[in-house]
């Protein structure tokens, strides 16, 4: 589904990544990991077009289609779909109106736009699947969410949307106990209904138990430094990033570097 090939991207005047070569396949899930800072969220933009990450060389072909020529709402279309790490508020734009907005740009098999009252009745379940308070969906988009609240928002999206491909950034983060199984239960939900494929970028153990990844790859200094199953989890888990680190000659200074370029892109 998703090819990588010898993938190298700046931001602010900073090389992140440095040849990065992955693949999924249908309905796999692959799990990224890697000390912060490290690349993996530079890889996620890159793979969704954020303006403000230049790929450098390489390639990123999705169901055989060259995304670099392709305009980050194309690739969306294209059935490609990111959780961000920090999800933007919108101010004056309702989830609801937000969201249908979205599918009115995906026809249904016949070519029609799904009816008001299917997208009603799809939100409603959504919503309370997830464990949302009702009246988020005619909030503005994560306009004074919690922390917990935007990350489920991002989930409500992927729900209605039923892409083909989802990218989730530390979607667990500022979720408490509970709420990472109801978010892991929906991923899994439409993982088996669609044959989603999954690209998750997460440090936390919890989340891999729940959402079960088949294969693991580690990113340090913008490169991969380290790939196996789902066992290189319970290492990273005892063992941290060190001695991968160590092994591939990575330097601490070297992350503090790609974190600051990182977030100077992001805030622009």
């Amino acid at each position: 589904m998703l090819e990588i090939k010898d993938l190298w991207v700046s931001a602010s005047g900073t090389m992140i990544l440095k040849g990065i070569n992955l693949v999924i396949n249908d309905g796999e899930t692959l799990a990224v990991m890697g000390p912060n800072g490290s690349g993996k969220s530079t890889l996620s933009y890159a793979i969704m077009g954020h303006p403000q990450y230049k790929v450098e060389k390489g390639e990123i072909i999705y169901n055989g289609v060259n995304l670099l020529e392709k305009t980050t709402d194309e690739r969306s279309l294209l059935g490609i779909f990111l959780a961000m790490q920090q999800p933007y508020e919108i101010s004056g734009v309702t989830n609801r109106d937000f969201i249908k907005q979205a599918l009115d740009k995906r026809p249904t098999s016949d070519g029609k736009v799904q009816s008001v009252y299917k997208f009603a009745v799809k939100l409603e379940k959504a919503i309370n699947d997830l464990h949302m308070e009702k009246d988020l969906a005619d909030r503005y988009v994560n306009e004074d969410f919690s922390g917990g609240e935007k990350k489920k928002n991002e989930i409500l999206q992927m729900k209605m949307l039923e892409p083909s491909l989802s990218i989730l950034d530390e979607i667990d983060s500022g979720l408490d106990v509970d709420a990472v199984r109801v978010v892991s239960d929906n991923v899994n939900e439409l993982k088996k209904k669609n044959n989603m494929s999954l690209l998750i970028i997460s440090h936390y153990h919890r989340l891999y138990e729940y959402i079960k990844a088949d294969k693991v790859v580690v990113i340090a200094d913008g490169r991969i430094v380290k790939e196996g199953d789902a066992s290189l989890i319970d290492y990273i888990d005892q063992y941290g990033y060190d001695q991968i680190k160590k092994d591939a000659g990575i330097e601490d200074e070297v992350e503090l570097l790609e974190t600051c370029a990182f977030k100077e892109a992001h805030n622009a």
